[in-house]
């Protein structure tokens, strides 16, 4: 079994991989699923409005945009 603990740790902030895109820095999501879920968390919890997922067109992940 893997050693879970590292992702637990209280003292540790956690930092999200981001990526380039233009002149913004957004978050990378690894699935569609990934971005979708993220998407529906960020609009309930910071009534962000509607978030669309996308393909990033510089990599192979996924970023959030409102429109």
């Amino acid at each position: 079994m893997t050693n879970r603990s590292k992702h637990l740790d209280p003292n540790r902030v956690y930092e999200p991989k981001r990526c380039w895109v233009g002149d913004t820095h957004k978050i990378i999501y690894d699935t569609l699923e990934e971005a979708e879920l993220a998407a529906k968390v960020a609009e309930y919890d910071h009534h962000s409005g509607q978030l669309k997922a996308y393909k990033c067109p510089y990599a192979d992940h996924y970023h959030l945009s409102s429109n």
